[in-house]
C-alpha cells in the first residue's frame, strides 16, 4: 500500500489526540487482562492499545482515502514530565549505590551497539543491499530512535543512500514495536528460569485511601506540590537547555528536565521542603503510558509497506541478537538477581525502540513483581545520554570503515 497523493487529510487536535490515547490505554488494558498471552507476557497496555489504533487509523486510510494525523503537543510535554518524575526520585545516596551498576551497563551498551551495526551490516549484504543500509539497520534506527534515524538518513542521502531516511524511520518504528513486545518475555524467561524471587509491592490499593489524607486535604496538597514541582522541572529544565544552545552544547530536553528534578530532590531534605514520592510516581506512570500510547497510535503503518519484508528480516535477526545477548551477557553481568531481570527487560527496550519503550517495560514487570529502585535509575540515565554519545562514536566509527572497504 502506498501513499496516496489525493487522500484527504485530517488533523486531530491536541485535546483530543489526549482523549482518544486514553481510550487507547483503557482498550489495552482490557485486553491484557483478558487475553492470557498479553498478560503471562507483560506487554505493556500502550503497545497493545496502540498497535491496534495505528492499525485502525491505517485501515481507515486504505478504505476510505482519508489520512488521520495526530497534533503531538501534549506528548512531548508529557515526555519531559515523566523524565522530571525520574529525576525526582534519584536521590544522591541511590545515585552512589547506583553507580557501578551505571558504568557496568554504559560499558555493556557499547559492546552491543558494536553487535548491533555488525548485525545490520550483515543482513543488508545478505540481501544484496548497500552495506551503506546496514547501518540504518543497525544502532543508527534502532538504539537511535526515530530522531537519530532521520539526522543520519539525511547524511546517508547526500552521499548518495537512496530513500535512507524512509528506511532509517521504517527500521526505527518496526523497533518500537519489537522493543515493546519482546521486553516482557524475555524478563519472564530470566525470572523462572533462575528462580529468581518476587518482591513485595511498595504501593497497594490502601495507598490512595482515605488513611493518607490528614482530614485537611492533605491528599489535595500532595497533588499540588507535585504538579507544581515537576512544572518547575519543565520550566527550568527548558531554561537550560536553551542556555546551554546558545553555548554550543546539544543536550536533550528531557535530560536537563531530569537533571533538574535530581537537584530539587536532593536539595528537598536541606530546605524542609516535602515531596511526595508515591504521588511523583504516579505522574510519571501516567504521563509515560500517556506518551507511549500516543507515539504507537499515531504510526502511518501505510507508509512502512513498501519496505516491510527487509525491514522485518533485519528487525528478526536484531531481535534474535538482543535476546542472546541480553540473557547471556546484559543479566549475567548485571547480578543475576531481580535488578537484573528488570534492567534486561529495559535494556530491550533501550536496544530495540527507546527509552520510553525500556521503562514501559520496566514498569510491566515491577507492576507484577515487585519494584526495582536500581533499575529505574540505571537504565533512564543510560538511556538519556550515555547511549546517545556511544552511538554517535560508533556509527562515526563504522561509515570510517565502511568508506575505506565498500567504495
Amino acid at each position: 500500500m502506498v501513499p496516496m497523493e489525493s487522500a484527504t487529510h485530517y488533523t486531530l487536535q491536541p485535546i483530543h489526540v489526549l482523549m482518544l490515547s486514553v481510550l487507547v490505554l483503557y482498550l489495552g488494558l482490557y485486553l491484557n487482562r483478558k487475553i492470557r498471552l498479553l498478560a503471562e507476557n507483560y506487554i505493556p497496555p500502550a503497545v497493545t492499545g496502540g498497535l491496534i489504533c495505528s492499525g485502525i487509523v491505517a485501515v481507515i486510510y486504505a478504505l476510505f482515502d482519508l489520512e488521520i494525523s495526530f497534533d503531538m503537543q501534549i506528548r512531548d510535554v508529557l515526555l519531559l514530565v515523566f523524565f522530571s518524575t525520574i529525576g525526582l526520585s534519584a536521590k544522591l545516596r541511590t545515585l552512589t549505590a547506583g553507580g557501578k551498576s551505571l558504568a557496568v551497563l554504559v560499558a555493556v551498551a557499547a559492546v552491543f551497539l558494536i553487535l548491533q551495526d555488525i548485525t545490520g551490516i550483515a543482513t543488508a549484504l545478505m540481501l544484496g543491499a548497500h552495506p551503506g543500509y546496514g547501518l540504518m539497520a543497525g544502532s543508527i534506527s534502532f538504539a537511535g530512535g526515530h530522531g537519530t534515524a532521520i539526522a543520519w538518513g539525511a547524511e546517508a542521502e547526500a552521499a548518495g543512500l537512496t530513500g535512507a531516511s524512509m528506511v532509517g524511520i521504517a527500521f526505527a518504528t518496526f523497533g518500537l514495536i519489537g522493543g515493546g513486545v519482546l521486553g516482557g518475555p524475555i524478563a519472564r524467561f530470566l525470572i523462572g528460569r533462575n528462580r529468581i524471587e518476587a518482591r513485595a509491592v511498595e504501593t497497594s490499593e490502601t495507598d490512595d485511601t482515605d488513611s493518607d489524607d490528614d482530614g485537611h486535604g492533605g491528599k489535595l496538597f500532595n497533588i499540588l506540590t507535585a504538579i507544581l514541582v515537576l512544572s518547575v522541572c519543565v520550566v527550568l529544565g527548558d531554561s537550560v537547555n536553551r542556555f546551554l544552545f546558545a553555548k554550543g552544547v546539544l543536550l536533550p530536553g528531557f535530560l536537563t528536565a531530569m537533571l533538574v528534578g535530581i537537584v530539587i530532590t536532593n536539595l528537598s531534605d536541606t530546605l524542609k521542603f516535602q515531596i511526595h514520592p508515591k504521588t511523583i510516581d504516579k505522574f510519571g506512570e501516567v504521563s509515560l503510558n500517556i506518551f507511549l500510547a500516543m507515539s504507537l497510535m499515531s504510526m502511518k503503518l501505510w507508509g512502512l509497506a513498501g519496505v516491510a519484508g527487509p525491514v522485518l528480516i533485519a528487525l528478526m535477526a536484531q531481535m534474535l541478537v538482543i535476546t542472546l545477548f541480553t540473557v547471556y551477557v546484559v543479566f549475567r553481568v548485571m547480578g543475576r538477581d531481580y535488578d537484573a531481570c528488570v534492567i534486561s527487560a529495559g535494556f530491550v527496550g533501550l536496544g530495540l525502540g527507546a527509552t520510553p519503550v525500556a521503562i514501559a517495560n520496566m514498569d510491566a514487570v515491577t507492576s507484577r513483581f515487585g519494584p526495582s529502585r536500581k533499575a529505574f535509575l540505571v537504565v533512564p540515565l543510560v538511556g538519556a545520554f550515555f547511549i546517545d554519545l556511544l552511538n554517535a562514536l560508533v556509527i562515526k566509527g563504522f561509515i570510517g570503515i565502511l568508506s575505506r572497504w565498500f567504495v
